[in-house]
C-alpha cells in the first residue's frame, strides 16, 4: 500500500495511507499522542519493577523509541515484544526525522523474530506476525505474560478484526496480575468489549491538543479473605 509523510500540529511526522484513508498517528500531534497515551498512561502507571510490554502494531517505531527514552530515564529494564505484520521500508521510517539517534535505527535494523538488547535497560523482541494468531499461540506458553498491552491498531472501521472480543478476551488473559492494556480509541463498543474480557476501565483524558478520551483498561488483583490468597480475575 502507499504511504506518504504528513506533518502533524505537534511538528513531528505521520503517515498517511490514502487506500484507507487512515493515519498511522493521530494529525494533532504524532509524538504527543504517543507519548500520553502508551508511555504516561501505560508504561508510567504500571508498578512492574522490569515491565514485560506487548504492543500491537509497532509502525513506524515511535512507541518503542519513546518507551526506549523513558527505560533509559527511570533506570527500569523493558522488554518490549512488538507486531507488525506489514513492516515499513527504513527509509522511509528515516525520512520522517524523528531522529538521528543511532539507537533508533537500530530499532528497525533488528531481527525479525530474535531478541535483541539495544541498551541496558531496552530489550526488544519484533515478530512479523498477525495479532490474533501470535495471542493465540501465546497462550499455550505457562509462563508468558505482559505488564502492558499497547493496543494501537488502526481505528476499528479500518481494521475490524483487531477490535474483536476474542482478541481482547485473549489479551486479557496474557495481562499480569495488576497489567494495564492502553489505547487512543475510547468507544464505547470498545470499552464493553474489555469489560466483558474481565477488566476494569477507566476512560483518561486525552492528549494536549488531541482526542478528548483515551481509554485504560486494568486485571486487578483479588484478594481471598478466607484463604489469604491473591488470584486474578477471570
Amino acid at each position: 500500500m502507499e504511504r506518504t509523510i504528513e506533518k502533524t500540529a505537534d511538528g513531528s511526522a505521520t503517515l498517511y495511507v490514502p487506500e484507507l484513508e487512515e493515519h498511522y498517528h493521530s494529525i494533532k500531534g504524532a509524538w504527543t499522542e504517543s507519548q500520553h497515551v502508551f508511555v504516561d498512561k501505560g508504561l508510567k502507571a504500571s508498578g512492574a519493577k522490569r515491565p514485560s510490554i506487548l504492543e500491537v502494531g509497532f509502525g513506524t517505531g515511535l512507541n518503542a523509541w519513546l518507551t526506549l527514552l523513558e527505560a533509559e530515564q527511570s533506570g527500569r529494564a523493558v522488554h518490549y515484544t512488538t507486531l507488525e505484520l506489514y513492516p515499513l521500508e527504513l527509509s522511509l521510517i528515516q525520512g520522517m526525522g524523528y531522529t538521528s539517534d543511532e539507537r533508533f535505527t537500530q530499532l528497525h535494523e533488528a531481527p525479525w523474530e530474535q531478541e535483541v538488547t539495544i541498551t541496558p535497560h531496552f530489550t526488544l523482541l519484533k515478530h512479523q506476525a498477525d495479532a490474533n494468531a501470535f495471542v493465540r499461540s501465546h497462550l499455550l506458553r505457562p509462563q508468558a505474560g505482559f505488564d502492558v498491552v499497547y493496543f494501537d491498531a488502526f481505528a476499528p472501521e479500518k481494521q475490524p478484526e483487531l477490535w474483536s472480543q476474542e482478541l481482547f478476551n485473549n489479551l486479557s488473559c496474557l495481562l499480569k496480575s495488576g497489567g494495564i492494556l492502553t489505547t487512543y480509541c475510547a468507544k464505547g463498543v470498545v470499552r464493553r468489549m474489555l469489560q466483558a474480557a474481565g477488566l476494569t476501565t477507566e476512560r483518561l483524558p486525552g492528549p494536549p491538543g488531541g482526542k478528548r478520551e483515551i481509554l485504560r483498561a486494568r486485571k486487578l488483583l483479588e484478594v481471598n479473605n478466607d484463604r489469604n490468597l491473591i488470584r486474578t480475575e477471570e
